[in-house]
């Protein structure tokens, strides 16, 4: 969720209600709660925990600052000391994820990203369900790569000049299911394309860093999440919630009558003012395409009989690289590139390389906080010994099937991001859930997976991704629309997360649902 669309009074009640809320089951639970006698700081972390989970939740104070909470509170009440707790928030997945930004934002200096969602458009026909196709696929494919936020403003500008040239042409009274159809396809197609890539979206990392915090021994017996190990699931996932929201979509809510055919020329119109495909184009393009091909084909590839092996393997020291490496080569590479554009006076376009220092300015470094202070977050209940004492409480849900944990946790984590941020979110549940599945012998992943992807799948509010609120903002789509569509497409979600995890992720990242890996018993058993 973003900050800036969470400014009505009744947000500021909360963020009021919410400071002080934390701050007194902070001190309760400080002063009063005994979770483990014998174990003082399992109280101490459950305490920090609460205040951190309550002002993420009400957004008392900016989301980043919360972040930082760790690095006054765990050396003060004696958790981890503070050269422990620095470094957490700082590793491979943070240069992951600065390093794809980084390209990303090249795509957009140059303008690569809208020829792309243009280009993909243009394949699709001019009727008003394959309009909206057109624009769902080049709204995911791209913020599997780039922010959804950057890519739905600017599928929203393309959207809106299709809407108003429909409208000059049939009226605006015709054309409203087509309006509400595409704004709600871009808005929600953005969110899942982030499904399908670790850089697609902020939960994707977390996970993947939580996980690693959690059970530290997977990685010296060799198990991790990798790149292309994660688009064995999440393309899959994509492509059948983009075909569900489509349909729903496009045949069953906001269905356009078979006479409202488009003028094809506007796409065109819009793709000829781009011009030819500059060099800088190309050159972003090629970075792009190869560091896509380098996350996707680093680790090794079962898909069924199939095996393709990874480049990295054949490397000397290839197991010391990781996707996090491949970032930031590629990112360092759009710096060394010359540009060939000088015009003399636009300080703006005038670029010495493909990316230069300006660059740095434009990160999201509130995300970046907070992607720390969630990685800090799960290493305090490790270290705390917070973990072992929420796996014991849970003991009882060994034998419990399956498909009904999933669901649970899919349901539950789909409607909570509707009102918290996602991010926040997964940072708060996932270590609570890595406890709950080693106390329950299954592997953790079984848990964990589903919460991150479901994280990603609000569609009901306004205010529940910031995808959903820049199409609101249009003033074109009544909250009831969002919340009517949102509401189908939540059920339809857990349905689809929870049925495609059982089916391939078992597959996908070698689990053996029933059977709790020796790494995690190992790690559940050391400090």
């Amino acid at each position: 969720m973003s900050e800036p669309h969470r400014k009505s009074h009744h947000s500021n009640t909360a963020r009021i209600v919410g400071f002080w809320a934390g701050i007194i089951a902070f001190a309760l639970t400080l002063v009063f709660g005994s979770l483990d006698s014998e174990h003082t700081e399992v109280s101490r972390m459950a305490a920090v925990a609460l205040l951190m989970a309550i002002w993420w939740i009400t957004d008392a104070i900016p989301l980043a600052a919360t972040a930082l909470l760790p690095l006054l509170l765990y050396p003060t009440l004696g958790i981890m000391t503070g050269k422990e707790t620095a470094p957490v928030y700082f590793n491979y997945i943070i240069f992951l994820f600065i390093g794809g930004f980084l390209i990303a934002l090249a795509m957009e200096r140059w303008n690569l990203h809208r020829r792309i969602a243009l280009m993909i458009i243009g394949l699709f026909g001019s009727r008003p369900s394959q309009l909206v196709l057109g624009f769902m696929i080049a709204t995911a494919f791209l913020s599997m790569w780039i922010s959804n936020t950057a890519t739905s403003i600017m599928m929203l500008a393309i959207g809106i000049a299709i809407i108003q040239q429909a409208e000059d042409a049939f009226g605006a009274h015709k054309t409203r299911n087509l309006s509400l159809a595409l704004l709600l396809g871009i808005a929600y197609s953005a969110s899942i394309g982030g499904l399908a890539t670790l850089v697609g979206t902020p939960p994707n990392l977390a996970l993947v860093r939580i996980f690693a915090l959690s059970f530290p021994q997977a990685e010296a017996a060799g198990y991790e999440i990798n790149f292309g190990q994660w688009m064995l699931l999440g393309v899959p996932l994509m492509l059948i919630m983009l075909a569900a929201v489509w349909l729903i979509l496009t045949r069953l809510l906001f269905r356009s009558g078979d006479d409202l055919t488009l003028d094809p020329q506007t796409i065109r119109k819009e793709r000829d003012q781009l011009g030819r495909m500059s060099y800088e184009e190309k050159m972003v393009a090629v970075v792009f395409a190869t560091t896509a091909l380098l996350w996707i084909f680093r680790k090794k590839l079962e898909v069924g009989a199939v095996v393709i092996p990874g480049w990295s393997d054949a490397l000397p020291f290839g197991k010391y690289i990781d996707d996090g490496t491949i970032a930031i080569g590629m990112a360092i590479v759009l710096f060394c590139i010359p540009s060939r554009r000088r015009e003399e006076g636009d300080e703006e376009n005038s670029h010495r390389t493909l990316l230069d220092t300006g660059v740095f300015a434009k990160l999201p470094w509130h995300i970046i906080l907070l992607f720390g202070g969630g990685f800090a977050l799960a290493s305090g209940f490790k270290n705390s010994g917070l973990s072992e004492w929420i796996g014991q409480h849970f003991a009882g849900m060994e034998g419990a099937p399956e498909w009904l944990l999933v669901g649970a946790v899919t349901g539950g984590i789909t409607f909570l991001t509707e009102l918290t941020s996602n991010t926040a979110t997964t940072e708060m549940i996932l270590p609570i859930l890595a406890s709950i599945a080693s106390a329950a012998k299954i592997h953790p992943l079984v848990l964990m997976v589903p919460a991150a992807l479901a994280a990603s799948c609000a569609f009901m509010m306004p205010v529940a991704t910031p995808p959903n609120a820049i199409v609101f903002a249009s003033g074109r789509i009544r909250i009831a629309d969002m919340v009517k569509a949102g509401l189908i497409i939540n059920l339809i979600s857990i349905i689809v997360v929870t049925a495609i995890f059982l089916l391939l992720g078992p597959a996908v990242f070698q689990i053996d649902p029933d059977t709790l890996p020796d790494w995690a018993k190992a790690s559940a058993a050391s400090p």
